[in-house]
């Protein structure tokens, strides 16, 4: 009987090379860029406290150890297999660490309610042309110029289309066309995400980005097509959840080690660019993200997530496994 809680911990690394100051450096051409290695063994000191004390649980954790976050799959498919089912969880929590934070280390920032983190989508863009001899560019089609336009072209959406209040990020991050330098290639294509903090926006946004690369290309005689990968919504943070934690970490960390988002921006809304597919457990059951600041710029933590030189504070680990334990205690008491 009771109440259910759920605790997620995302597991997975990014293709990353590691190039951090630490006696562990990974070797293989991946690395724990966003702190999940320390999500996960937060999760666990957790489980183990938890499963000791056990018989003074008033209902049930769920512990949810995750892959594929950063793909924005493994939530989906998580929820897919019934991860959310028997039982059906009545909240969730999740803790993100978060480096080079000006707060001391240790310190837990709560998400105020609603919309804290952007939906994302991935794309990628193939423009199709057609070969040729680089010195007879008249023979062929370019698709690299075609490419490069529509790359431009795509900022304008932004800078012209939508309002500031609109919040949205579109990103091309790759761009690969041709093997040699004396030949116009066939195809070129462009990958990248989109960020936007509405559904409304979310769709003018695919529809916009579709028809200027579909014209653009046209205007040039190539032709190119627009496709959307994985993705997740946006991340909402239930109000109720969001105060009661509050208050359990102002008592356990204390009031210098506990904020709001909205205490730390003076109560203006504050979000994060970066996304997150716990949205979709979000989208399911009341839920809650925490940020738990892992290493201040003064002691050297200097680099950002996802930074081939980014290191975290590991001083946090105890007190992330301590901001689980106790609030799925007091959570499932009340």
């Amino acid at each position: 009987g009771g109440k259910v809680l759920l605790l997620r911990a995302d597991m997975d690394a990014l293709p990353i090379a590691e190039e951090a100051d630490v006696d562990f450096v990974c070797k293989n051409g991946r690395m724990h860029a966003c702190g999940h290695d320390m999500h996960t063994a937060m999760l666990l000191g957790a489980a183990k406290i938890l499963k000791a004390h056990e018989s003074e649980l008033d209902g049930m954790v769920k512990l949810m150890f995750q892959p594929a976050e950063e793909i924005f799959e493994g939530s989906k498919d998580m929820i897919a297999s019934g991860v959310l089912e028997n039982p059906r969880p009545d909240a969730a929590l999740m803790i993100h660490v978060a480096a080079g934070m000006p707060l001391p280390a240790g310190t837990v920032v709560v998400s105020a309610p609603g919309v804290s983190a952007p939906a994302a989508d991935y794309f990628t863009i193939r423009v199709h042309g057609k070969g040729c001899h680089g010195s007879a560019p008249q023979n062929g089609i370019d698709p690299l110029t075609a490419a490069a336009h529509i790359l431009v072209a795509l900022q304008e959406i932004h800078a012209r289309e939508l309002s500031a209040s609109d919040e949205a990020v579109l990103t091309i991050g790759t761009f690969h066309a041709g093997e040699a330098g004396n030949v116009i290639p066939d195809t070129a294509t462009m990958g990248g995400t989109i960020r936007t903090y509405d559904e409304k926006t979310r769709a003018y946004l695919k529809k916009r980005m579709t028809a200027i690369a579909k014209n653009v290309a046209e205007a040039f005689r190539a032709s190119a097509e627009v496709s959307f990968g994985s993705g997740c919504p946006t991340l909402v943070n239930d109000g109720a959840l969001s105060e009661k934690v509050t208050g359990y970490l102002k008592d356990l960390l204390g009031a210098d080690r506990a904020f709001t988002t909205a205490e730390l921006s003076g109560g203006k809304p504050a979000r994060g660019g970066g996304s997150e597919d716990f949205a979709y457990v979000s989208h399911e059951v009341p839920s809650l993200m925490l940020a738990l600041a892992a290493g201040e710029p003064s002691k050297g933590y200097v680099y950002p997530q996802h930074h081939p030189k980014v290191k975290f504070d590991e001083s946090v680990l105890s007190t992330g496994a301590a901001v689980f334990v106790d609030c799925a205690m007091r959570y499932l008491k009340e």
